[in-house]
């Protein structure tokens, strides 16, 4: 009975040693050495998209990241996408409404106005729908060619600015699909507003 007992825990002993030096041996490599391996190569390799893919102005200051939307209300720069969470990358998501739930309808209608207003010439038959709706991140910091290029006539009107003049400055900041064939062609929207301010001094 003794020898039974003396064996059983001597079995529970070793097992319980190995499950810990497993388990030591897991945390040192899983949460010690792979970070530092793989944010390592990361910085070696990518610095910029490791770091953030911030975005500096002339004055070298950081300023936003390409990859999060920012909320610009001035009508004299080009606006993004509606964000239901503020760009707040912590937050990131949205809510998922359907079509007919009344929040969606009533935020819908809220945006349509106030582009009715701030854009007055031109018509709502013409506002692309990305410009009132999310996306599924809330960070989105794209919006399509076509809908920098709406907002020409606003920008051209309050800036002085001739529309042909903005024009040309959607199409110099038009990423292409990636690749050539993934995604479809983009503008970002802080890209775009550094890119006004400094080409206008504005």
């Amino acid at each position: 009975m003794n020898k039974t007992l003396n064996t059983s825990l001597k079995t529970v002993g070793l097992s319980l040693s190995t499950a810990i030096r497993c388990s030591l041996v897991l945390i040192v490599l899983c949460g010690i050495v792979y970070p530092l391996v793989s944010t390592g190569a990361a910085q070696l390799l990518m610095p910029d998209k490791a770091n953030g893919s911030l975005i500096q102005n002339s004055q070298g200051e950081v300023i936003g990241s390409e990859l999060i939307g920012q909320n610009f209300t001035d009508p004299k720069y080009f606006q993004g996408r509606v964000s239901s969470i503020e760009y707040k990358a912590e937050a990131s998501g949205t809510n998922n409404y359907a079509p007919s739930n009344p929040e969606l309808l009533k935020r819908t209608q809220e945006s349509i106005a106030a582009w009715e207003q701030s854009n007055p010439d031109v018509p709502v038959s013409k506002l692309p729908i990305d410009l009132i709706t999310n996306s599924g991140s809330g960070l989105d910091p794209h919006i399509t060619p076509e809908s920098a290029k709406v907002q020409i006539p606003r920008i051209s009107k309050l800036l002085g600015i001739s529309e042909a003049q903005l024009g040309n400055l959607v199409e110099a900041n038009t990423e292409g699909r990636d690749l050539g064939v993934f995604g479809e062609p983009r503008v970002n929207v802080l890209k775009l507003n550094i890119a006004l301010k400094e080409t206008f001094n504005k």
